[in-house]
């Protein structure tokens, strides 16, 4: 039986503001492809831009993208967009941990509202004993392999180049718009599964099942970025342990170097002790992280490579209305093989 986790301090901080602001684009983004979607599946003109930003719900292409770039020089052209979304998650996921998720991704965003309502709910949030925690989280790097290893590491690069010209491909982000516009009843009650979860355990998705963010936890683990506990200062009162979302212990260790912490800096914020518990990066000063400037580097760093992609012309898609139009009579009958 999972045990319970009490309720403690869980301020809204600048960091939610960033979370807030990317789901709320994120929305946006989908409500804008979703009329977009309308318009390419009818005749007559389309006024609504295609958002490039959608993309980013493509994350296994855009690594197979990746792959053939890195073998042949060839950027993407049907989905760039997507090569810098998880171009950026991974690089920001290196340089300052898994900030990626703790910062900016949207479903991680909701997985954090829904245990803090769960938390209101029910004055607790709950905790599985470690027999069970371990193998549980094991699920995501399991799922993390089998993706990774089909897609990226079987995958040849002549099967790379042909899949990028695929009808499939082509279209696989409308079809991804469909699974959510036209869910099913199976994936429906999972996502309600899931949801309940969230209710009750700390991330439960983000913990035990995500893929991606296991992927990002790995290089979180070679991050020149972590949490550093000064053990002379440290009054032990253990408030950083209690406040961190992924149940570490914060308070027994110099320093956590763990693939589960996410870099949100709850336990940074909450010290009472000025620089005991801070975010250090190799070769900077000991007080530079701060909620702020991490905020500044996190949202800083996408828009600079959004940026940087629409110099070089690699964020827009380069297919055109008439070649959507042409295969989305297929949609239905399109799979990736």
């Amino acid at each position: 039986m999972a045990r319970r986790y009490i309720k403690k301090h869980y301020p809204w901080s600048l960091r939610n503001w960033v979370q807030l602001a990317v789901f709320v684009l994120t929305i946006a983004i989908g409500i804008q492809f979703y009329y977009y979607v309308i318009q390419v599946s009818g005749i007559g003109d389309v006024t609504i831009p295609r958002p490039p930003g959608v993309e980013g719900f493509l994350p296994i292409g855009s690594l197979m993208a990746w792959k053939h770039f890195l073998f042949t020089g060839h950027w993407d052209m049907v989905h760039p967009a997507g090569m810098v979304i998880i171009g950026f998650a991974i690089l920001i996921s290196w340089l300052l941990r898994k900030t990626f998720c703790g910062w900016f991704c949207p479903v991680g965003t909701l997985s954090e509202w829904l245990w803090r309502l769960g938390q209101r709910m029910f004055g607790r949030n709950f905790q599985f004993p470690k027999w069970l925690d371990i193998p549980l989280r094991s699920l995501k790097y399991i799922l993390m392999a089998f993706f990774v290893y089909f897609a990226v590491v079987v995958a040849s690069i002549s099967y790379l180049k042909d899949f990028q010209e695929t009808r499939y491909w082509i279209v696989s982000d409308i079809k991804m718009m469909y699974f959510f516009t036209e869910m099913s009843i199976g994936a429906l009650i999972i996502l309600l599964l899931l949801a309940v979860g969230s209710l009750f355990v700390r991330n439960f998705w983000c913990r035990y099942l995500c893929p991606y963010g296991a992927l990002m936890g790995l290089f979180s683990m070679i991050s020149p970025t972590r949490v550093v506990r000064d053990e002379e200062k440290c009054s032990n009162c253990g408030l950083c342990t209690k406040v961190c979302p992924a149940y570490l212990p914060v308070d027994e260790k110099p320093f956590i170097q763990s693939a589960e912490c996410t870099g949100c800096m709850n336990c940074t914020a909450i010290c009472p002790i000025n620089e005991t518990m801070t975010m250090q990066t190799v070769g900077t000063k000991k007080n530079f992280w701060t909620l702020k400037s991490m905020s500044i580097a996190v949202t800083g760093s996408f828009v600079f490579l959004v940026v940087l992609a629409r110099i070089f012309g690699v964020w827009e898609s380069t297919i055109t209305i008439e070649q959507i139009r042409e295969i989305f009579p297929l949609i239905p009958y399109l799979n990736h093989t």
